[in-house]
């Protein structure tokens, strides 16, 4: 028979592996929220990327968004993106707000923005609308 110690260790050791896996398949794939589908704007086929890979000050604008300001820039932060490039989802007007990031040492605004949609959709774009990145705002 087994002793109660074994069966224990047993029992530890397939929570262990259990919880180990959980933990891996969530870094290889980027976490539970970014399940396929479940990240809002990953099925625009443009690359998702963390928001901390990011600058630091894109960052802080998601506070800012999150917050609901104060804005750097409040005649120019979270007004209409009309996507002209067509590089995002196409969308009704109105749908996509764009936020500055700052740029150290920039003179003006610079070139670095933060896009949201109206479904929770979060894109960077650091060259001033030329590409675009879909934001994982939860890693």
């Amino acid at each position: 028979m087994f002793s109660r110690r074994r069966i224990s260790a047993a029992l530890i050791g397939l929570l262990v592996l259990a919880l180990g896996g959980w933990i891996v398949r969530d870094v290889a794939v980027g976490g539970p929220e970014t399940g396929p589908g479940s990240l809002p704007g990953a099925d625009s086929g443009l690359r998702v990327v963390a928001l901390s890979a990011l600058p630091p000050e894109a960052g802080d604008t998601w506070r800012l968004i999150e917050a609901g300001g104060p804005y750097p820039y409040p005649e120019s932060d979270g007004t209409t993106f009309g996507n002209r490039e067509k590089l995002l989802p196409e969308k009704p007007s109105g749908y996509y707000r764009e936020y500055t990031v700052e740029t150290p040492g920039s003179p003006d605004r610079g070139a670095r923005r933060l896009v949201t949609g109206e479904q929770r959709e979060l894109y960077y774009t650091g060259d001033h609308y030329v590409s675009f990145v879909v934001v994982d705002p939860h890693r």
